[in-house]
């Protein structure tokens, strides 16, 4: 029988479609459509095979679980391969009860029969991976591959905390756990955020960066990623007394302390499978993991042999899905937000869509760097993904739908709130409004810097009193502080007078700040308190750093003030909404007292001179030594470079003397550093 000419040539579309999508995923870890449009052409597919058996080739998407071993690893044939479980796309009841009715069919049972006990488990979003012990010791870690053969990912799977090297307990000749390699949203967000301030790239989703993760060449690289693993099957065994149940399994696992998800039960017939998968949907956004559905199986050993396979895919289990936290829509508008520290986030305003659970409409583009490497323009066709209680965010564009003439992106220059001017240092992903002391999305991040016990030091003005502040519009400016009175703040919730009083004596106590503070408490970016220090001392007065502020060569005068530095402090400097609250300030009598200026470096051994302080010194405490080295015109860094002229060691001094001796820093004692003192 020959198959209609329009079937034949959809299944070779179809073929070639699924193929593409599969190396954009698996080898490119850049996937093109989200998982649901992707089951929707395998679907259609299976469904042409099967209606037309002769459009079924060798090569075919369907008989394979997709994902071929890279030509980079060594490949590792599976002794018991790794098959895929069929998918219920039917997220609601019936399709629990599909499954039951069709293993109930299988084994024959008749209406009467007691219900079939099933394990029920989770359906982790990561990648399947087969982990090979031989007396107790792992000796491979393998990917899927093709079900047959996968990779050796030893070198990377070792990397992973989670997974044992080496079992507890006594462990047989050969066990093969199988389980799934996968990243929580929490360690994704950390990871991502951190990619985000070195001006890196960052992963697409959890999902894919466990499998990019899994399958790097350098296993350093995977070293870096945060990745977990829970294990949920068996493969080979040898001298090994198996459990009669697929739930027993799991539970000698644990013993053998192997990580294994708590989230499961055994559950009996179709309406407790029902009850599990509605439980755990009610429960999916809380969980830290990602999870597409949940797992069905036969937990009887005996009985999963007794059924046994169909095709590629077990008859004795079935996955049952949930919706999509993926989805397609268009952008309708790009706008930038900004933060409580000034950062600009640009965000995409989108087409109304259903993912995740939820109706989403905004989804963040991180920054100026990841809407060029996505080029997300106006009018594009997105894929927008939400997990959980995470930002939903662009995942990618399907550039191909993009409409013509469609404009690029550009980063405003002004402030949207404020007004001030934007800036972006040349080294940084992040643009940031200039506006710090003044811009209203920033108020409460800039008082309780101003407030903190480094700056000020107002006792008692913490971020509960700050939102009432500044939610009540009391408090505009950091000037508007020293205009508050005593009714008001009384009156506030769970103030009283007393709290009140002590919060006006500590406000007013602040009115006398030491330069250093005062210039530290401004929150200028890339100013911290060493700095703050080095700028009081070279300058000796605020009225002479704000005339210097005005050239940047006259900044880079100052000690260990660079280029970046310098342009933050002549950008806030330049600001005049900055300037309008620091003449509030002064105009409230707030008065920073002048610092002696700095000696110079040939008045002293130890001005310019950078030290570094580790271990128990004798006599001074590390507060004092640095205190008598700043004084002296010296810096007192954290760390240990090839900048750093002393490192001072006292007793139980650890890594910083060891990194000084490799680069070869003078060491000196307490007594020696005495010596330098008074030099």
């Amino acid at each position: 029988m020959v198959a209609p000419r329009e079937a034949v040539e959809r299944a070779e579309f179809l073929r070639g479609e699924i193929e593409r999508h599969n190396h954009a995923y698996y080898d490119l870890d850049a996937p093109t459509i989200p998982d649901a449009e992707y089951d929707k052409l395998f679907r259609e597919l299976q469904g042409l095979e099967a209606a037309h058996p002769e459009l079924l080739t060798a090569d075919s998407p369907t008989l394979r679980v997709g994902g071929k071993a890279l030509a980079a690893f060594a490949p590792v044939r599976h002794v018991v391969p790794m098959l895929s479980i069929r998918t219920e796309t039917e997220t609601g009841p019936a399709g629990a009860e599909a499954f039951d009715a069709r293993v109930r069919k299988a084994l024959a049972l008749p209406e009467s029969a007691p219900p079939v006990e099933y394990a029920a488990e989770l359906k982790f979003d990561g990648l399947a991976i087969n982990l090979r012990y031989k007396n107790g010791l792992l000796v491979q870690a393998a990917t899927r591959g093709d079900g047959e053969t996968g990779e050796d990912v030893t070198q990377n799977i070792r990397t992973i905390q989670r997974i044992p090297l080496r079992l507890r307990g006594s462990a047989p000749a050969i066990l093969e756990v199988r389980g799934e390699v996968f990243m929580s949203r929490p360690d994704f967000e950390r990871y991502n955020e951190r990619q985000r301030k070195l001006g890196k790239p960052t992963l697409v989703n959890p999902r894919n960066g466990a499998a990019g993760s899994v399958r790097q060449l350098d296993p350093k690289v995977a070293a870096e990623r945060p990745l977990s693993f829970y294990a949920y099957g068996l493969g080979e065994t040898e001298g090994w007394s198996v459990p009669a149940t697929h739930n027993g399994v799991l539970d000698a696992l644990t013993n053998l302390e192997l990580p294994v998800c708590e989230h499961r039960i055994v559950a009996y017939g179709a309406s407790e499978l029902i009850a599990f998968h509605s439980a755990i949907l009610a429960r999916r956004d809380s969980l830290p993991f990602d999870i597409d559905g949940v797992v069905y199986k036969v937990n009887s050993l005996a009985l999963q042999a007794e059924l046994g396979f169909v095709s590629r895919e077990p008859r004795w289990a079935v996955a049952h899905k949930y919706p999509p936290q993926e989805a397609m829509t268009t952008v309708e508008a790009i706008e930038v937000q900004v933060g409580r520290t000034g950062a600009i986030t640009p965000v995409a305003r989108l087409a109304p869509v259903f993912v995740g659970g939820v109706t989403v409409t905004n989804a963040t583009l991180h920054n100026e760097d990841e809407v060029r490497r996505k080029d997300v323009r106006l009018g594009d066709t997105v894929i927008v993904r939400r997990a959980g209680d995470v930002i939903p965010e662009v995942v990618s564009v399907l550039s191909e739908q993009r409409p013509i003439m469609a404009p690029e992106f550009v980063m405003p220059r002004i402030c949207p709130v404020c007004g001030s001017a934007i800036e972006r240092p040349e080294d940084e992903a992040i643009a940031r409004c200039t506006g710090g002391l003044y811009c209203p999305a920033q108020r409460k991040q800039a008082l309780l810097h101003f407030a903190g016990r480094r700056a000020m030091d107002i006792e008692g003005l913490g971020e509960k009193l700050v939102d009432q502040l500044v939610d009540g519009g009391l408090v505009k400016t950091t000037a508007d502080l020293y205009r508050l009175d005593f009714e008001r703040l009384a009156a506030l919730d769970r103030m009283g007078e007393k709290s009140a009083k002590n919060l006006l004596d500590a406000i007013e106590r602040s009115k006398t700040p030491t330069l250093p503070r005062f210039v530290f408490a401004l929150g200028i970016r890339n100013v911290g308190e060493t700095t703050a220090k080095d700028l009081a001392r070279h300058f000796g007065s605020l009225k002479a750093l704000m005339a210097a502020a005005r050239d940047e060569a006259r900044l880079q005068q100052v000690p260990d003030v660079g280029p970046v530095v310098a342009a933050s402090i002549a950008h806030f400097f330049a600001e005049p909404h900055n300037i309008e609250v620091i003449d509030g300030l002064l105009e409230e009598k707030v008065s920073p007292g002048n610092t002696p200026m700095a000696p110079l470096a040939a008045d002293s051994a130890i001005a310019g001179k950078t030290f570094v302080l580790t271990g128990t010194l004798p006599t001074l405490s590390r507060e004092e030594a640095k205190a008598l080295i700043e004084a002296k015109g010296g810096k007192v860094a954290g760390s240990v470079s090839k900048k750093t002229h002393f490192v001072v060691a006292g007793a139980e001094a650890g890594s910083k003397l060891d990194k000084a001796r490799e680069l070869g820093v003078e060491i000196l004692d307490e007594s020696k550093l005495k010596e330098l003192l008074q030099a």
